[in-house]
């Protein structure tokens, strides 16, 4: 005779049940930089007017009050990766101005600026884009402006020791910066030839430039006003 051995099913304790795994729950500054690089991911895919409130907090994995409590909403956060992306890319400019001779000042400028473009690519797309927000805390046109700081500097020196006037400084470094800044918005897209080509073409036409500059340029045509 066998003996069934009797099973019962209330045994089975609540514990033996699948276990979801817990979610590791961020602290406030990890939440900050998470919805900070989702956004400047966005904004740099889909501009300002492209991204939503929503889109940012379903791909945080968060509801929408919580963008609005790290940031008061979109045009905050927006406002933020700006002046990051901005201090970022000023920061390495000036930080690559080390060298004394004024030519090589040039390429470690260019070769900055074009650093920046192939390693923070999502920033430079989003600073070269018209700020849609008036308050920003700035515009990529300010930010060439304080380079062009930085190197208005080094072409008063130039200037002065070759005898031209160092007043005009501040213009051919506008020029001279607007025209590396230019070319590397170009250069994001085509990214031929290679980078370090780039800059000795730059600097070629900005040295050889400045290196045949007449002390008082004149006009040839008949316009004079």
């Amino acid at each position: 005779m066998m003996v069934g051995v009797a099973t019962d099913s209330s045994s089975t304790s609540s514990n033996d049940k699948p276990r979801r795994a817990r979610r590791t729950r961020m602290t406030g500054a990890e939440r900050r930089q998470q919805l900070l690089e989702i956004g400047r991911t966005l904004f740099a895919e889909k501009g300002f007017e492209g991204t939503s409130v929503e889109e940012i907090a379903a791909k945080a994995g968060v509801s929408k009050p919580v963008v609005y409590e790290h940031f008061g909403g979109k045009e905050g956060l927006y406002a933020v990766v700006v002046d990051r992306e901005m201090r970022r890319l000023l920061d390495m400019v000036t930080g690559s101005l080390t060298a004394g001779h004024p030519r090589e000042l040039c390429e470690q400028a260019a070769f900055a600026l074009l650093d920046y473009i192939e390693e923070y690519t999502d920033g430079f797309r989003i600073l070269v884009r018209d700020s849609p927000i008036p308050q920003s805390t700035g515009s990529f046109a300010s930010l060439i402006s304080d380079i062009a700081t930085q190197v208005e500097d080094i072409l008063g020196r130039e200037f002065k020791s070759r005898g031209f006037d160092p007043k005009l400084a501040p213009l051919y470094a506008q020029a001279l910066v607007g025209m590396v800044a230019l070319t590397g918005q170009w250069w994001l897209d085509v990214r031929k030839p290679k980078k370090a080509e780039v800059a000795a073409h730059l600097v070629n036409l900005a040295w050889h430039g400045l290196d045949g500059l007449e002390p008082k340029p004149r006009l040839i045509g008949h316009r004079k006003s």
